[in-house]
């Protein structure tokens, strides 16, 4: 199904017919269907929702570059169109950035969170990145000096070294708004959450590490954390029958007949 909001074309999908509502905020770059395993689990009980970011999956691309404050605007117009009321809301790493924002800015009334590796919190001063990207700074700077026949190849090399797989792999057209999400820390937003929240963790996550949990446990005083052992930044796919069956457990007090 598809909903139109500010000009951008936005795919979703409903899934159950129970009579309490899950919203899926999946991550960046990812869609709907990484989280089947999850949906089939639970659409016996609740209905879930679950959307396609603008620029990823079947949504259209965005035409203007968007800020995650944009991302959240989008989110409960979707969310108060559908007339969707007390929902669950479950967040994966960038989903978690929008949750931030929903259960803070907005007059919206959500039940309880579910943040599954949240990305948008400050990071801790990292001495080997710190010199990493001044490097890649220095590096760029010398550029000047090159021939132009030389300098475009010199820079592909050196980003193609330097850059994430995360920023290499974007479509050109949203690295201006990966840029302004990426900067933007969200710290003071969820400090302010009140809601009960489940904080489920990777306990070797290399994209957000596992400090950034027990941070996260700390602003959110109405919060619960799980740390998955031996996996990494995607818990719910590395082992999807025991995440899932925590989360059940965690909901369960939620299905309403």
């Amino acid at each position: 199904m598809y909903i139109n909001i500010k000009d951008i074309s936005i795919y979703y999908e409903k899934h159950g017919m129970g009579k309490q509502v899950i919203f899926i905020l999946p991550g960046w770059g990812d869609n709907r269907q990484t989280f089947d395993y999850l949906i089939s689990s639970l659409k016996d009980y609740f209905t879930i929702y679950i959307i396609d970011y603008p620029g990823f999956g079947n949504s259209s691309f965005p035409t203007s570059d968007l800020s995650i404050f944009d991302y959240a605007n989008i989110i409960n117009e979707i969310i108060t169109h559908l007339q969707i009321e007390d929902a669950i809301l479950i967040g994966h790493s960038f989903g978690g950035r929008i949750i931030a924002l929903l259960t803070t800015m907005y007059t919206t009334k959500f039940k309880k969170l579910l943040l599954i590796d949240v990305a948008g919190l400050k990071p801790k001063i990292n001495i080997s990145l710190f010199l990493r990207q001044n490097l890649y700074k220095l590096l760029k700077k010398l550029s000047f000096f090159l021939p132009k026949s030389l300098k475009r190849k010199y820079l592909k090399k050196l980003f193609s070294h330097f850059a994430s797989n995360d920023y290499k792999n974007l479509d050109k057209r949203l690295l201006k708004t990966f840029k302004n999400i990426v900067h933007t820390k969200l710290d003071n937003y969820y400090q302010k959450i009140t809601l009960e929240t489940l904080i489920l963790w990777g306990e070797f996550d290399p994209i957000t590490p596992f400090h950034d949990a027990l941070k996260l446990n700390k602003l959110i005083k109405n919060s619960s954390l799980i740390k998955i052992e031996n996996t990494r930044h995607f818990p719910y796919l590395e082992k999807k029958y025991l995440v899932s069956q925590i989360i059940f457990e965690y909901l369960k007090k939620d299905i309403t007949t």
